[in-house]
């Protein structure tokens, strides 16, 4: 029986970062080479219905090497894959320490938000040391990571509804 919900976590694990994948491939630039990033936002819903740290950390790798690869920032795949595992770690730790204090509907829109924005400082810092920022650090968190915070908490917590709707009707909800 483990054996059977294992293959249905990676399955379900597979689906959403695939998900996830292709709204970072088709979502156009904010006006600049920066992007809302909707990978992340499946990165959340992963980590929340999972509750695994090896889940975690996996998808986190997984899916900073996608949008590594399916950046429109030049030079943009190092600091992809640094911000996505290091904010799939914290989101992972916020998710213990509160526990069962909040609802998921609550937990889910707290990593929206409070995620994207750190996604953002962290991609933009890496991105600045590495490679350069084609504007200032500050102009470029209230032009770019601002409104990808509320494209984010819109768009995720749309996702995240039908999601868990689509796993009850299915009667395939796994997490705890």
């Amino acid at each position: 029986m483990e054996k059977n919900i294992n293959v249905k976590k990676m399955i379900l694990n597979a689906i959403l970062i695939s998900i996830g994948a292709l709204l970072h491939q088709i979502t156009p630039a904010l006006g600049l080479p920066m992007q809302p990033d909707f990978a992340l936002t499946m990165l959340f819903i992963i980590i929340l219905i999972n509750d695994d740290y090896k889940t975690t950390l996996i998808s986190s790798l997984i899916i900073g090497i996608i949008t590594a690869l399916t950046t429109k920032f030049p030079g943009g795949q190092l600091p992809n894959i640094i911000d996505k595992v290091v904010v799939g770690q914290i989101i992972y730790l916020i998710f213990k320490l509160i526990g069962n204090r909040l609802n998921n509907d609550i937990k889910i829109i707290v990593s929206l938000s409070f995620g994207t924005i750190l996604s953002g400082v962290i991609f933009l810092f890496s991105a600045s040391i590495l490679v350069g920022l084609p504007s200032s650090f500050i102009s470029l968190i209230i032009v770019v990571v601002l409104p990808a915070v509320f494209i984010n908490i819109f768009a995720g917590t749309i996702l995240y509804k039908a999601i868990g709707r689509a796993l009850k009707v299915t009667g395939a909800v796994i997490s705890k």
